[in-house]
């Protein structure tokens, strides 16, 4: 088959183990970001099938209405930048592994190091050192303090093992059904929402973007928040209502460690995420390791495999299978 890989930036896939289960495959990989569905539909057209890394770039109707060879995209976890319904006029099949065993260590860890990184002030300790200055603050010590995880899932249960491991205590809130797993669990759940954002030093986001997680975060929820309180997400932007963190923070009260933005590539250098003095942004590289990028390409790879054999596996829009068999 004809794979086309979208938004390699790095040319990292070829140097990874899982790159040689496309040695039978005709592979071209674009290492740069096409916005432009035209442009990008003339750059691909002999496609047959697509390699999407994560949400990096939308695929819609007027993309797909131009791809008359493409028959098959591959990637993992959700898609809320995939038309599926358009996927599906058009005969394209999509596959994504939604059920992985093995949560994103990479997005644990990184979530442990903003806070860290916040709570020590490491960029400003850095910038000043490097400006020739010495030390630039006092930070905070993190023992003791409450971590607040929203989401009862694998990833939020790895943070939750670091915490523990540094000396944070940590509660949980979450869906009613994931609150429920918790207390099963032997875990700490707050009597209510407002208990749980009002009782955290530190409220870290990991839940999955949905419609009908999209906005779950409000601004009553962030208003609830203590003083000097650590709001995190490496989550997904769209879990918070928009404008919602932003408005909060010009009040001066609360810090923010965010990976992910309403614009990804993010162009406004004015964005007050990147500007504001409480707010230490990274350009979503949560899940930017090689490791990681190995285990979740085994899988978008495989998926190629399996439907090259006639069998393919983890399909969204099965319909479109069924229509050739």
């Amino acid at each position: 088959m004809k794979v086309h890989i979208l938004d390699d930036w790095f040319d990292t896939l070829r140097r990874l183990p899982c790159f040689a289960l496309l040695q039978d495959h005709d592979v071209t990989v674009w290492t740069d970001h096409e916005p432009d569905p035209g442009k990008l539909a003339t750059r691909i057209l002999e496609a047959e099938a697509l390699v999407l890394f994560r949400e990096r770039t939308k695929i819609g109707a007027e993309l797909l209405n131009h791809l008359n060879n493409l028959r098959l995209i591959s990637q993992r976890s959700v898609y809320p930048h995939v038309d599926v319904e358009a996927c599906s006029r058009n005969d394209v099949l999509l596959c994504s592994n939604m059920h992985s065993d093995t949560p994103s260590f990479a997005a644990a860890e990184h979530t442990l190091a903003l806070i860290l990184a916040s709570y020590r002030q490491i960029p400003q300790q850095v910038a000043s050192i490097r400006a020739g200055n010495w030390q630039a603050g006092v930070g905070r010590t993190l023992r003791g303090r409450i971590l607040g995880l929203y989401g009862y899932g694998r990833i939020g249960r790895a943070v939750a093992g670091y915490a523990h491991a540094i000396g944070l205590h940590v509660q949980w809130w979450g869906s009613e059904a994931g609150r429920a797993r918790a207390k099963a669990d032997g875990e700490h759940v707050p009597e209510s929402r407002e208990a749980f954002f009002a009782g955290s030093d530190i409220i870290s986001l990991h839940v999955r973007l949905k419609p009908e997680t999209r906005g779950i975060i409000t601004a009553t929820d962030l208003a609830q928040m203590q003083d000097r309180a650590l709001f995190v997400n490496t989550s997904r932007s769209g879990l918070v209502v928009p404008g919602a963190l932003e408005t909060e923070l010009a009040k001066g009260r609360i810090h923010a460690a965010v990976d992910v933005f309403d614009e990804e590539p993010l162009r406004d250098t004015a964005n007050p995420l990147l500007t504001h003095p409480n707010v230490l942004p990274t350009p979503h590289v949560g899940y930017v390791t090689e490791d990681e990028f190995n285990l979740q390409f085994t899988d978008i790879f495989d998926q190629i495999n399996a439907y090259d054999k006639g069998m393919p596996t983890h399909m969204i829009n099965p319909q479109v299978w069924a229509k050739t068999t």
